[in-house]
């Protein structure tokens, strides 16, 4: 996918140097010379960035900026200028400017701040919606779930959109919370402003600071320029603060203060900043044992719990699995470009009963581990990772269901992990009634297993759990021997 950045200079040496830094086949650069051509420009071009001269013939980049405001309020603009003053920043900042650069530019500081800023401007066009019907076609990306668990929360995300309620999000890694926090944001009133995610677990503690709020030229060592941070560029708009619990005591109370009246100082400044930013906040950790143990600020803490909104592990809603499998298989199908895979319900037995630790974001891994492994068009259970297939017989016993008298007992095996493995997938697989799937798992365990023992039949027969003339009618019947004696 093409980026297309509109630049609007009326000096033509920046021009052609922009020209010379961005223009290539992952990036469309355009330009305008004014504001006015600017502005006939946007409507008919729809760039996904704008970086714009603050002094121009005609009119001024920062009227241009107050009115592409109004036609988009998404659109990234960053200002420039060589003449620049603090008044000029601040204004800029009130008008919605993702950010404000000084002449002449740092190349390596302005790529990482247009790319930057072009990944703000994709992340605010990934529509979320939290109605959880799969076969919806209106959305890229979205919560997706049946069960009741999830129902509470869609309930909690509707009454929480049409407010400027801040919001905490609870749940282990990997359950969606910033899927639920775009959800908020792309049903609020802020939904043409910004939304911003941090992730503050991620952000050195020395730096954190810095880009929440910016910093004063000089302000530390390595400061050579005035930075905006995150709060300034998202005014207007939503700001999602993700592991707020991993925030240390001294910028909490920075936090703390933005909430309560939405001002705060650049690091190394003494001016006031005023915004007017939305929060939702969210964390794995349980806030309440960190407040007990003064790791975490508790008036911090009832300030962000306003609404809390916890979203159930995985494990607490296995009827959601095949409505997510059947969403990540055409999410995959979709980027790769390819007709959609399928799955057999032999390995959607499977997936319902391992234990998920990784949540969602784990499956979502195994499915397109799975796809891109696959031999065919149909996802096996031997397409599905080991600690997957592990799982079966303990998730058995865990349910109380006893298998069919026919099927021989799921036990644990003194010998390698493979045997056990092949054993419990070759006797299970002969339990199925699906005859399509049957083949396909008997042939590939047999194979492995001739691979394992080196072509002895009987070794491999053993490690199957199948007499040695059950094993040579499947190897003629499925030519085995051809493909083993072509590799």
């Amino acid at each position: 996918m093409t980026d297309k950045l509109l630049l609007v200079d009326d000096e033509a040496d920046v021009q052609y140097s922009f020209r010379r830094i961005f223009d290539s086949p992952e990036m469309e650069l355009s330009t305008a010379s004014s504001g006015e051509e600017a502005l006939k420009t946007i409507p008919r071009l729809k760039p996904d960035l704008v970086l714009m001269d603050v002094r121009m013939g005609g009119m001024t980049g920062l009227e241009t900026l107050r009115r592409i405001r109004q036609i988009d309020g998404k659109l990234p603009v960053i200002m420039m200028t060589a003449y620049g003053t603090t008044q000029t920043a601040i204004e800029a900042m009130k008008l919605g400017a993702y950010d404000y650069l000084l002449k002449p530019f740092d190349v390596p500081k302005l790529k990482e701040i247009v790319f930057g800023a072009l990944k703000a401007a994709r992340d605010m066009k990934r529509v979320v919606s939290y109605e959880p019907l799969l076969e919806s076609e209106d959305y890229d990306i979205g919560v997706v779930g049946r069960s009741e668990p999830m129902q509470r929360v869609f309930k909690l995300v509707g009454q929480l959109a049409a407010s400027d309620a801040t919001a905490l999000i609870t749940g282990e890694s990997g359950t969606g919370k910033e899927l639920v926090a775009r959800a908020i944001y792309h049903h609020s009133k802020r939904s043409q402003m910004p939304f911003l995610a941090i992730n503050c677990a991620a952000i050195p503690e020395n730096l954190l600071e810095s880009e929440l709020f910016g910093h004063e030229r000089g302000a530390f060592t390595g400061a050579q320029n005035q930075r905006i941070g995150k709060f300034e560029q998202c005014n207007g708009g939503t700001i999602f603060l993700d592991e707020i619990g991993d925030m240390s005591l001294p910028t909490q109370t920075k936090i703390l203060r933005v909430l309560q009246n939405g001002s705060f100082e650049r690091v190394g400044g003494n001016q006031v900043v005023t915004v007017n930013v939305r929060v939702i906040a969210a964390t794995n950790k349980p806030l309440e044992q960190a407040v007990a143990k003064k790791e975490f600020r508790e008036d911090l803490f009832y300030r962000l719990n306003v609404v809390r909104i916890e979203i159930p592990p995985l494990r607490e809603r296995k009827e959601d699995i095949r409505l997510l499998v059947n969403y990540f298989l055409r999410k995959f199908s979709q980027a790769q470009k390819q007709p959609p895979k399928s799955i057999s319900p032999d390995a959607l037995d499977f997936l319902e009963q391992y234990h998920w630790p990784g949540n969602v974001r784990e499956l979502e891994n195994v499915i397109q581990r799975a796809t891109v492994i696959t031999k065919g068009d149909v996802i096996l259970p031997i397409d599905l990772p080991a600690e997957v297939l592990k799982a079966f017989p303990r998730a058995v016993e865990q349910t109380n269901q006893p298998a069919p008298s026919t099927a021989p007992p799921l036990t644990a095996s003194p010998e390698t992990d493979f045997t056990a493995l092949s054993k419990t997938l070759f006797r299970w697989a002969r339990l199925q009634k699906d005859l399509k799937i049957i083949p396909a798992v008997e042939r590939e365990l047999i194979i492995n297993a001739l691979a394992e023992t080196k072509g002895n039949q009987v070794q491999a027969a053993r490690l199957l759990g199948i007499t040695r003339a059950t094993l040579r009618k499947r190897v003629d019947k499925f030519k085995i021997k051809q493909e083993l004696s072509v590799h």
